[in-house]
């Protein structure tokens, strides 16, 4: 099999590597959002509208 850049298809490595060390990049990812969610609740609306940065 001959992997291309715009083959959707994961080489046979990366999947051999999630089932061994786990999923780095969707963990990263539910990370990422979590944070983004925590940030929101403890700004508020007014955290999230462009030009309201107190600086």
């Amino acid at each position: 099999m001959t992997l291309t850049p715009n083959t959707t298809e994961h080489a046979p490595i990366y999947e051999e590597l999630v089932r061994e060390l786990g999923d780095a990049l969707a963990e990263a990812q539910t990370a990422a959002e979590h944070t983004q969610h925590q940030a929101a609740e403890l700004l508020g609306p007014a955290g999230t509208q462009p030009g309201n940065s107190k600086g």
